[in-house]
């Protein structure tokens, strides 16, 4: 789904109306490890495989893309989330 590079739309801080600049929402990095996860990478590591049976099959194909928009008057940012796409470009 194509998206376009500014969108003319609400600004909670201005409170009005304004062209916001779109940018797709990446997915941060993880800092650290919480408990639940060290712990199934220890079970996980060396023989023995899965300690519970993998999900096989989805309900949903796709996911939901994250736009966000950056007001052009103020700079204030703010996140909403988009369609469900496969492939989503911003044009």
């Amino acid at each position: 789904m194509k998206f376009p590079k500014e969108m003319r739309t609400y600004c909670p801080s201005c409170r009005k109306h304004t062209v916001h600049k779109v940018h797709r929402e990446s997915k941060g990095t993880a800092r650290s490890q919480s408990w639940g996860q060290r712990q199934y990478k220890r079970v996980v590591s060396g023989y023995g495989g899965q300690p519970r049976p993998k999900q096989k099959s989805f309900a949903k194909v796709t996911k939901k893309a994250n736009l966000v928009l950056e007001c052009t008057e103020c700079g204030k940012k703010q996140v909403r989330t988009g369609p469900r796409t496969k492939k989503m470009s911003i044009e």
